[in-house]
Protein backbone atom coordinates (compact mmCIF):
# COMPACT_ATOMS: atom_id res chain seq x y z
CA UNK A 1 0.00 0.00 0.00
CA UNK A 2 2.82 1.97 -0.79
CA UNK A 3 1.15 3.87 -3.89
CA UNK A 4 -0.53 6.79 -2.59
CA UNK A 5 -2.71 7.64 -5.74
CA UNK A 6 -6.36 7.41 -5.42
CA UNK A 7 -7.53 3.87 -7.22
CA UNK A 8 -10.75 3.52 -9.38
CA UNK A 9 -12.57 0.51 -8.24
CA UNK A 10 -11.56 -1.92 -11.21
CA UNK A 11 -8.16 -1.43 -9.60
CA UNK A 12 -9.35 -2.25 -5.72
CA UNK A 13 -11.29 -4.75 -6.59
CA UNK A 14 -8.32 -6.09 -8.30
CA UNK A 15 -5.57 -5.67 -5.43
CA UNK A 16 -8.17 -6.85 -2.66
CA UNK A 17 -9.66 -9.86 -4.37
CA UNK A 18 -13.56 -8.40 -4.27
CA UNK A 19 -15.49 -8.15 -6.91
CA UNK A 20 -16.31 -4.44 -8.41
CA UNK A 21 -20.18 -5.52 -7.55
CA UNK A 22 -19.55 -6.30 -3.67
CA UNK A 23 -17.18 -3.17 -3.36
CA UNK A 24 -20.21 -0.86 -5.08
CA UNK A 25 -22.76 -2.77 -2.60
CA UNK A 26 -20.12 -1.99 0.11
CA UNK A 27 -20.89 1.71 -0.89
CA UNK A 28 -24.41 1.67 -1.13
CA UNK A 29 -24.99 0.10 2.63
CA UNK A 30 -21.87 2.75 3.56
CA UNK A 31 -19.61 0.13 4.88
CA UNK A 32 -16.96 1.35 2.58
CA UNK A 33 -17.77 5.05 1.03
CA UNK A 34 -15.06 6.03 -1.54
CA UNK A 35 -12.89 8.60 0.12
CA UNK A 36 -13.44 10.50 -3.40
CA UNK A 37 -15.20 11.09 -6.49
CA UNK A 38 -13.13 12.13 -10.06
CA UNK A 39 -14.47 14.64 -12.18
CA UNK A 40 -16.80 12.11 -14.10
CA UNK A 41 -17.72 10.47 -11.11
CA UNK A 42 -16.09 7.47 -10.87
CA UNK A 43 -14.88 6.16 -7.18
CA UNK A 44 -11.69 6.79 -5.72
CA UNK A 45 -9.94 5.35 -3.09
CA UNK A 46 -7.18 5.93 -1.01
CA UNK A 47 -4.38 3.27 1.26
CA UNK A 48 -6.49 3.53 4.01
CA UNK A 49 -9.83 2.94 2.36
CA UNK A 50 -7.61 -0.27 0.93
CA UNK A 51 -7.11 -1.33 4.70
CA UNK A 52 -10.35 -0.82 5.97
CA UNK A 53 -11.33 -3.10 2.97
CA UNK A 54 -8.89 -5.65 3.63
CA UNK A 55 -9.83 -5.66 7.45
CA UNK A 56 -13.90 -6.14 6.29
CA UNK A 57 -12.34 -8.90 3.72
CA UNK A 58 -10.72 -10.78 6.92
CA UNK A 59 -13.82 -10.94 8.95
CA UNK A 60 -16.18 -12.75 6.42
CA UNK A 61 -14.53 -16.07 7.06
CA UNK A 62 -15.58 -15.82 10.50
CA UNK A 63 -19.19 -15.39 9.71
CA UNK A 64 -19.42 -11.77 10.48
CA UNK A 65 -22.91 -10.30 9.30
CA UNK A 66 -22.21 -7.03 7.15
CA UNK A 67 -24.55 -5.16 10.09
CA UNK A 68 -21.37 -7.40 12.13
CA UNK A 69 -18.90 -5.76 9.75
CA UNK A 70 -20.39 -2.11 10.51
CA UNK A 71 -20.34 -1.94 13.92
CA UNK A 72 -16.51 -2.61 13.99
CA UNK A 73 -16.19 -0.40 11.57
CA UNK A 74 -17.70 2.20 14.10
CA UNK A 75 -16.10 0.83 16.83
CA UNK A 76 -12.36 1.47 15.08
CA UNK A 77 -13.36 5.04 13.71
CA UNK A 78 -14.87 5.82 17.17
CA UNK A 79 -11.37 5.07 18.63
CA UNK A 80 -9.60 6.71 15.87
CA UNK A 81 -11.18 9.85 17.42
CA UNK A 82 -11.27 9.24 20.83
CA UNK A 83 -8.89 6.43 22.05
CA UNK A 84 -9.66 7.22 25.74
CA UNK A 85 -12.95 6.42 25.41
CA UNK A 86 -13.17 3.26 27.25
CA UNK A 87 -16.74 2.09 26.75
CA UNK A 88 -15.35 1.69 22.71
CA UNK A 89 -12.14 -0.15 24.20
CA UNK A 90 -14.06 -2.41 25.52
CA UNK A 91 -16.36 -2.86 23.31
CA UNK A 92 -13.00 -3.81 20.20
CA UNK A 93 -11.89 -6.05 23.32
CA UNK A 94 -15.26 -7.78 23.10
CA UNK A 95 -14.73 -8.32 19.31
CA UNK A 96 -11.41 -9.39 19.18
CA UNK A 97 -12.75 -12.27 22.09
CA UNK A 98 -15.79 -13.06 19.86
CA UNK A 99 -13.03 -13.30 17.01
CA UNK A 100 -11.23 -15.69 18.70
CA UNK A 101 -14.09 -17.76 19.71
CA UNK A 102 -14.97 -17.68 15.80
CA UNK A 103 -11.26 -18.52 14.86
CA UNK A 104 -11.51 -21.77 17.11
CA UNK A 105 -14.52 -23.27 15.87
CA UNK A 106 -13.00 -22.79 12.76
CA UNK A 107 -9.84 -24.04 13.58
CA UNK A 108 -12.36 -27.60 15.10
CA UNK A 109 -14.18 -27.70 11.63
CA UNK A 110 -11.13 -27.92 9.29
CA UNK A 111 -9.40 -30.34 11.85
CA UNK A 112 -12.82 -32.15 11.52
CA UNK A 113 -12.23 -31.82 7.69
CA UNK A 114 -8.73 -33.27 7.23
CA UNK A 115 -9.78 -36.37 9.38
CA UNK A 116 -13.05 -36.63 6.93
CA UNK A 117 -10.34 -36.35 3.65
CA UNK A 118 -7.88 -38.91 5.33
CA UNK A 119 -10.12 -41.66 6.19
CA UNK A 120 -11.35 -40.77 2.49
CA UNK A 121 -7.62 -41.44 1.41
CA UNK A 122 -7.40 -44.69 3.63
CA UNK A 123 -10.13 -46.41 1.71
Amino acid sequence: MSDARPMQIGELAERTGLSIRTLRHYDEIGLLVPSARSDGGFRLYTPDDESRLLLIRRMKPLGYSLEQMGELLSVVDGLADRPEDDALGERLEAIRTEAMERRETLRRQLDAADEFVAQLAAR
